[in-house]
C-alpha cells in the first residue's frame, strides 16, 4: 500500500527556479506560524489572593504546587485544571517554596518566619492535611531552595542571612553573610549541587559552596536583582532578572562582565525559569507580560499577555519544556505552549516532516526582509508600546550625546563602553 518512489534529478540545471519556490513556500510557512500562534492553554482559578511563589513536581509531570499572597499553598493537577489539596500553611505571604528529587517533601517559608514541611504524597491523597514538621526561624525569611540529589537533606533559606539546614535539625548548621542588606532570593544549582547563589537589596549577587565557611564571589550590579535562575545543562551559567528591565546571563568564573544582556521588557523583570533543555528560559515582568527568550540571544522569540493579567510574579517550566506556568497578582495561574503555533496531541510523521523542512527554510531564509518582519512582529498591549518608544527614545538621546562629547573632546578621552560592560559596578572576590 505505500507510494511508488518516483526518481527525481537533483541537478540544478533542471530546476531554474528552485531558489524561488523555496522563499515562496519560507513565506508561506512563517506567515502560517504566526496564524497558528494560539499559546495560551487554560488557567487554573482558586486562589483568593496573588500567586507568589509556584514549583513543578520533580517525578510526577501534571502535578504544580502553588503559593498565595494570603498564605495558602494549592496541590494543583495541571491535566484536570482542579485543585487536589488547600492548605492554610502561613500567616502572610508564601515567600518561597522548595521540593526535592525525590518528589515527596516540600517546604515552604513564609512572612510569619516559620519554615513548614510537607509531605507531598498526603498532599496529593487528601483534601487537606497538616505539615509534617514546622521550625520557627529567629530572623526574617525571604526564600528557600532545597539541595539537588536523590539522597540530599540539605536545603538553604535566605532573609537577614543566608543559612543552610539539615531536615532533621531544628538550628541551621551554618549561615553566611556579606553586607547587611536584607537577602531577596536564594537557589541551588542542580548540576553542581553544592552551588548556590543569592540576591539582595545592595544590588549584590553572591556565589556560595555549602562545604565552605564563608562565601565565593560577588558581583555588584547598577540596578537590584529580582530572582535567579541556574541554567540546568550548562552548570556554570545563570540569569539574573534585574529592576532596570533587562535580564543578564553571567558565567560564573568571570562575573566582570555578562554574557548577555537579554532586553525586551519595559518595567521591572521580577522573576525567570529555564528550561529543562537549557536552550531557552521564560521570564516575568511588572509590566504584566511573559517573555520567552533563546539563552543565546538578546531579544525575545515569544512574549504573551492578556487584557486581565497582571503583575507577573513566578514563572516556571514544565518537566516536558512544552509548556509555561506562570502565577500572577489577579490570583490566576496560566498556562501556555511554550512554542505558541505548536500542536498539541500527537504527530503524524509526514506532518513531522513537513514541520522539519518548514523549520528549515525559515532558518535558510530567516535574514530576508520580509520573513524576518513576519517572523519578530508581535501584537502587544499600547502601554508596552508607548513605554517602549519613550526608553528608546532615551537611549538614543544618550547615544546622540556620548557621540557629541566624543567628537568635542581629546581623542580617547571618551572611550566607546560596550553594552555588557555598563551594568556591572565591581566584582570582589
Amino acid at each position: 500500500g505505500d507510494l511508488p518512489k518516483l526518481p527525481r534529478n537533483v541537478d540544478p540545471v533542471l530546476h531554474p527556479h528552485s531558489s524561488q519556490r523555496e522563499y515562496t513556500a519560507a513565506l508561506n510557512a512563517v506567515k502560517l506560524e504566526r496564524v497558528f500562534a494560539k499559546p495560551f492553554v487554560g488557567s487554573l482559578d482558586g486562589h483568593r489572593d496573588g500567586v507568589f511563589s509556584m514549583v513543578t513536581h520533580s517525578k510526577r509531570l501534571p502535578v504544580v504546587i502553588s503559593g498565595a499572597c494570603d498564605g495558602e499553598i494549592k496541590v494543583w493537577n495541571v491535566t484536570t485544571k482542579e485543585c487536589s489539596c488547600s492548605v492554610p500553611a502561613h500567616s502572610g505571604f508564601v515567600r518561597g517554596m522548595g521540593i526535592n528529587q525525590a518528589g515527596d517533601l516540600l517546604l515552604s517559608v513564609g512572612d510569619d518566619q516559620v519554615i513548614r514541611m510537607w509531605n507531598v504524597d498526603q498532599m496529593l491523597q487528601n483534601s487537606t492535611v497538616d505539615p509534617s514538621t514546622t521550625i520557627t526561624s529567629k530572623t526574617l525569611l525571604t526564600g528557600v531552595d532545597y539541595q539537588w540529589g536523590s539522597k540530599s537533606d540539605t536545603f538553604v533559606t535566605c532573609g537577614t542571612s543566608v543559612g543552610i539546614w539539615n531536615v532533621n535539625r531544628n538550628e541551621p548548621l551554618r549561615n553566611f553573610t556579606w553586607g547587611v542588606d536584607t537577602i531577596t532570593s536564594v537557589v541551588f544549582n542542580k548540576v553542581e549541587t553544592y552551588m548556590l547563589a543569592s540576591t539582595a537589596q545592595d544590588r549584590n549577587i553572591v556565589l556560595y559552596d555549602c562545604r565552605e565557611n564563608n562565601p565565593l564571589r560577588k558581583v555588584v550590579l547598577s540596578q537590584k536583582t529580582n530572582q535567579i535562575a541556574f541554567n540546568p545543562m550548562e552548570a556554570f551559567n545563570f540569569t539574573a532578572a534585574c529592576d532596570d528591565n533587562n535580564l543578564y546571563s553571567f558565567d560564573m568564573r568571570k562575573l566582570s562582565s555578562p554574557l548577555n544582556v537579554h532586553m525586551g521588557h519595559a518595567m521591572a523583570v521580577l522573576c525567570v525559569g529555564y528550561s529543562p533543555t537549557g536552550r531557552e528560559f521564560v521570564s516575568g515582568s511588572y509590566d504584566k507580560t511573559v517573555r520567552i527568550f533563546e539563552s543565546t540571544k538578546g531579544r525575545s522569540k515569544e512574549i504573551y499577555h492578556t487584557k486581565r493579567m497582571q503583575r507577573v510574579f513566578c514563572t516556571n517550566y514544565s518537566a516536558d519544556s512544552k509548556f509555561v506556568m506562570t502565577g500572577s497578582d489577579e490570583t490566576n495561574i496560566r498556562l501556555w505552549k511554550s512554542l505558541a503555533w505548536g500542536k498539541l496531541g500527537p504527530v503524524a510523521a509526514r506532518e513531522r516532516a513537513a514541520y522539519d523542512y518548514n523549520k528549515k527554510l525559515i532558518k535558510r531564509y530567516s535574514e530576508h526582509p520580509q520573513i524576518k518582519r513576519i517572523k519578530r512582529h508581535r501584537i502587544v498591549p499600547k502601554m508596552i508600546t508607548s513605554i517602549s518608544k519613550e526608553h528608546t527614545n532615551i537611549r538614543n538621546a544618550k547615544r546622540k550625546k556620548d557621540e557629541n562629547r566624543r567628537k568635542h573632546s581629546k581623542p580617547g578621552s571618551v572611550p566607546r563602553v560596550a553594552e555588557r560592560a555598563k551594568h556591572v559596578v565591581k566584582e570582589d572576590l
